[in-house]
């Protein structure tokens, strides 16, 4: 409790050596903003494409984006952002490792008169203007009722389902987990809950390769993002396993190619990080103009399957989906 209240101390004195700076405001429409960006981590492909994004649109706004990792580490995403807060940015972007961490960094961020936004991940509590995201409970929902319908398709009933999980704790997950439980209840599969693998696709391997030992008759795979669901595809195809379906989340271009081509994978939800990014630079701009913006600014899914699956453009590393989210 003493770290905490000394770190806080110095977030705020950080923050109030800089509170004039918030007085005159920034005027609507300004270009020239500096925006800072505390990233959870650079260890997904997806996170990578989010921040790409995220550049590209401040770059095309003619903004500065300040863009620092924390690489998963909760202490230097909480030093990250009192960095960002010293040098006067006109508004900070969190993609939050923990969701209740970095409360300390949102007191001071108000105390500076800096408006955040976060992304992908929530925050539980403290001032946020706007979360950028999308609603991952429907996400895993859509892909569950994909899967119930291929498995009825096929005339399979009391299906052994392995969901690999992201990360412990978190709330992509857990909406992730609970939307495709939703989706499976009452239609007389089982779900074994596997081991939380970060949505790394080594750790993936590794985990299934366990999995399929102690579940021999596994039915589907489903992933909480294709990364993984695409290691449990590559040990299933070592083990001569062609009976089994897979299915993710994310909309990754490599799981729309290997859709394209017949087999095994039989959905996932779409989540373009490239345009994530660019939709939450387009919101701080907003909110550093002192703008109204919603408390939620959901980036938009789409269930990719088989049968739609040339609907979507995918040549960059994860499908294209650009919905009308904003101005409407």
């Amino acid at each position: 409790m003493n770290t905490r209240r000394t770190f806080l101390a110095s977030l705020t004195g950080a923050a109030s050596a800089i509170a004039l700076l918030a007085i005159s405001g920034v005027s609507a429409h300004a270009e020239g903003l500096k925006i800072g960006f505390s990233q959870v981590t650079l260890q997904s492909p997806f996170y990578v494409q989010l921040k790409n994004g995220a550049e590209a649109a401040a770059k095309a706004s003619g903004d500065t984006l300040v863009f620092l990792d924390a690489n998963g580490d909760v202490s230097k995403q909480n030093n990250d952002i009192q960095d960002l807060i010293t040098q006067g940015v006109d508004a900070i972007i969190i993609n939050p490792v923990n969701p209740d961490a970095v409360a300390p960094s949102l007191e001071a961020a108000e105390a500076a008169g800096i408006p955040v936004i976060t992304v992908d991940r929530p925050t539980n509590g403290g001032k946020v203007a706007a979360h950028v995201g999308r609603d991952n409970k429907q996400m895993g929902k859509l892909v569950g009722e994909a899967v119930v319908a291929k498995l009825k398709a096929d005339g399979v009933s009391g299906a052994k389902i392995i969901e690999i999980q992201g990360d412990a704790g978190g709330a992509v997950m857990m909406d992730r987990r609970d939307g495709f439980h939703a989706a499976i209840e009452g239609s007389g599969h089982t779900i074994v809950e596997g081991p939380y693998a970060e949505y790394i696709r080594a750790n993936a391997v590794t985990a299934m390769q366990d999995l399929l030992q102690a579940n021999a008759d596994v039915k589907v795979v489903y992933a909480h993002n294709d990364d993984m669901a695409l290691g449990a595809l590559q040990v299933l195809k070592e083990s001569g396993r062609n009976d089994v379906l897979i299915a993710g989340v994310d909309g990754l271009s490599e799981a729309l190619e290997t859709m394209s081509s017949g087999g095994e994978y039989v959905a996932t939800a779409l989540n373009d990080p490239q345009y994530l990014g660019d939709v939450t630079i387009q919101v701080a701009r907003e909110a550093a103009a002192g703008k109204d913006v919603p408390s939620f600014v959901d980036a938009g899914t789409a269930l990719v399957t088989p049968e739609n699956v040339g609907e979507f453009p995918h040549s960059a590393l994860f499908a294209e989906y650009r919905p009308q989210v904003l101005g409407k």
